[in-house]
Formats: structure tokens, C-alpha cells, sequence
């Protein structure tokens, strides 16, 4: 025994490692941890997808970047896009609204306007839907669909209604890509 170290150091010091290890044990589930309404989610999570739109050509590529990550201590889903190297770009967050017993986002974008919308899943597929405010060139809803399909590709197709008419929005299919970025200027 080292005559100048007090009786039970070694076992506080024992102590304090175990806690500490425990300690760390506890953040990294919890760092882990999702709304059971948003496991669903968990495969895109931590990823970023890049995706060229349906009508892209060499001569004038759409290209979007979209990060999809945990937020607000797994309560919500949070995703960043951005479209041509931040020509375009929105933020998303997607939570459980208990009040509602749905999955409720909010969507921000660079070009003046917003969305609300809800979710609802069916395998593999969501389908979001959700009206627009602000100016989005008479824009007043936007359904959409979302399925990641079994090549681990995310294909996403929409419709807008503009003028009280459903038309053909885009559609999307991505990759997964964790070299791309989200950009915004």
C-alpha cells in the first residue's frame, strides 16, 4: 500500500472509472435514442443522398443534396437540402405531434415560403402531404411519395396543386453519397 495515497483511494478510483464507463455507456445509447413514431426514419439517418431530377440533362443538371439526421434528442428528424449547389435549399423537421397521433413537419426553404404538412407510412413508403404559405408561384399543396426501395436507393415523387389542378411535380431518385454536401450561400 503507498503510505501517501489515503485508505480507499484505490477503490474510489475503481469506483469513478465503472461510473465513468457506465456514464459514457448511457450517452452513446441515448445519443442513439428515437421516438419509437420515427424508427422508421432510422435507415436514412446519418447519411447524405444525392439525386438527379427525373427531367436533368448533362447540358442542365438538378441535382439535390439531402442530409437526413436525428435532432432534438432523437424527438425529431431533421433534413437539410439543397438543389445545384444552393440555387435552392430547405430545412425539415419531422416530429410525433401526440395532439394530432401523426407525424407532423415543417419545411423551410431560400425562396420565400414554408410548409406544414403530415406523414403516414405503408411498408416501405411514406406519403406526406402539406399545405404551402408564402410565395411559391401559386403553389397550394404538395403531396408526395417516398419509398426506399430494397437496391437501398430513395425514390421520391410529388404532385403540386396550382390553380385547384394536380400536376406532375418532380421526381427524384437518390443515392446514398457521403461525399456530397448540402450547400447554402
Amino acid at each position: 500500500m503507498n503510505p501517501t495515497r489515503p485508505q480507499g483511494f484505490a477503490l474510489r478510483r475503481s469506483v469513478f472509472a465503472l461510473a465513468a464507463c457506465c456514464w459514457g455507456l448511457a450517452l452513446a445509447h441515448a445519443e442513439d435514442k428515437l421516438h419509437p413514431q420515427l424508427e422508421k426514419f432510422r435507415p436514412l439517418l446519418g447519411k447524405t443522398w444525392r439525386g438527379e431530377f427525373k427531367n436533368s440533362t448533362p447540358e442542365k443538371p438538378v441535382v439535390d443534396i439531402s442530409k437526413w439526421e436525428r435532432a432534438l434528442n432523437g424527438q425529431a428528424v431533421r433534413t437539410l437540402h439543397s438543389i445545384n449547389r444552393g440555387e435552392y435549399g430547405g430545412e425539415t423537421l419531422i416530429y410525433w405531434s401526440e395532439e394530432n397521433k401523426s407525424l407532423v413537419y415543417h419545411y423551410f426553404t431560400t425562396a420565400n415560403f414554408q410548409t406544414t404538412g403530415t406523414m403516414t407510412f405503408d411498408g416501405t413508403k411514406f406519403t406526406s402531404l402539406e399545405k404551402v404559405s408564402g410565395q411559391a408561384g401559386g403553389i397550394t399543396e404538395v403531396k408526395a411519395v417516398g419509398e426506399l426501395r430494397g437496391d437501398g436507393t430513395l425514390l421520391i415523387k410529388s404532385e403540386y396543386l396550382k390553380n385547384g389542378e394536380w400536376t406532375p411535380g418532380r421526381e427524384t431518385v437518390y443515392r446514398e453519397d457521403p461525399q456530397a454536401e448540402v450547400v447554402f450561400k
